[in-house]
């Protein structure tokens, strides 16, 4: 969300007066957890996410703890948005075990909500997994029931396997940045739907929020310059071996290839290049702040149901503006 944590409190109060639905936060820089409660301090009505934070780097005791109170701290406003992050930096970044990202998501899942039975309902706690081991909850570490047990929770997806995992345990989907349409109809719906089917849910049991590139600006000399960070972010994200199919569904996976060459140099800088304009508009929308909430209806109507821009919100009065063009 930001690079200054001092900055939040402000922050989140301006999203909240602009008419934003949720205020989302990251975890790149700083805690998730740490940035929603500040923006918990001076909102009231706004919801609050995370998108995401990181599952495989806590215990899901850990995570259930930081959930419950920002549950109830926030007067039930948290959605709690985890994802797997990718295995180079849960090994080399964090120093932890990578083990199968699908299978053990599951398993963080049916932990947290069997702790939150544990304290809300005072339903014993015996969960014995292939990754998790739980049977010990005693009332000194009982936070006991909060008014808003009933937290949803999201799961990042890019490949099939986890949008399937999401139809089948989740209660919504962050769908990651590098996507495009045409992915999400073919590729998304359907395995969304096989996970939908095994768990006897229908699509209205899940949500899906897309967060989007935009280039946006008060003028065409920004949205033009905000297509070329934009170009550099999509290499970024497209050098990576997690995300290859999204390209390859597109016939690009020889420029996926070119940039995880690039990325194993340290060419950070020159990725941008192998980005054309026919890969910029399948990844992106472009608009000025007045037309962009029309522009992103017009584009994910009837396919997903929050959207939010992949760029930092600063507190500009231009982000009313498209919100106000949202909803007109």
């Amino acid at each position: 969300m930001v690079n200054s944590l001092a900055d939040i409190p402000e922050l989140a109060r301006k999203a909240e007066k602009f008419g934003f639905d949720c205020l989302w936060v990251n975890e790149t820089k700083h805690d998730p957890f740490v940035q929603l409660t500040l923006a918990s301090s001076t909102t009231h009505s706004i919801s609050l996410g995370s998108s995401i934070a990181l599952a495989f780097t806590r215990s899901p005791t850990t995570i259930a703890y930081s959930a419950w109170d920002l549950q109830a701290l926030s007067g039930g406003r948290l959605i709690l948005g985890l994802g797997s992050q990718v295995k180079g930096h849960i090994e080399r970044r964090f120093g932890m075990k990578w083990e199968s990202p699908g299978p053990k998501m599951r398993e963080v899942i049916a932990v947290l909500r069997s702790v939150w039975r544990n304290w809300q309902k005072e339903e014993k706690l015996d969960f014995h997994g292939n990754f998790f081991t739980l049977d010990l909850m005693t009332p000194f570490f009982n936070p006991g029931p909060i008014e808003h047990p009933e937290i949803p929770i999201y799961i990042a997806g890019v490949n099939r396997g986890m949008y399937r995992l999401v139809g089948e345990v989740g209660d919504g989907l962050h769908v990651h940045p590098l996507h495009t349409v045409e992915y999400l109809r073919q590729v998304m719906i359907p395995a969304l739907s096989k996970g939908l089917a095994a768990s006897e849910r229908k699509r209205k049991d899940v949500a899906i929020a897309a967060s989007v590139f935009a280039a946006v600006g008060e003028n065409e000399v920004q949205i033009r310059n905000m297509k070329e960070l934009i170009k550099k972010e999509i290499a970024f994200y497209a050098s990576t071996r997690t995300y290859r199919k999204v390209m390859e569904f597109h016939g690009w996976g020889d420029v996926s290839e070119r940039l995880h060459e690039h990325s194993i140099k340290g060419n950070w800088d020159g990725m941008g290049s192998e980005i054309s304009e026919e890969i910029l508009d399948e990844f992106a929308v472009e608009g000025s702040w007045a037309d962009l909430g029309d522009v992103m209806k017009k584009r994910y109507s009837g396919l997903v149901g929050r959207v939010r821009l992949y760029l930092p919100f600063d507190g500009n009065p231009n982000w009313r503006t498209m919100v106000n063009g949202f909803r007109r």
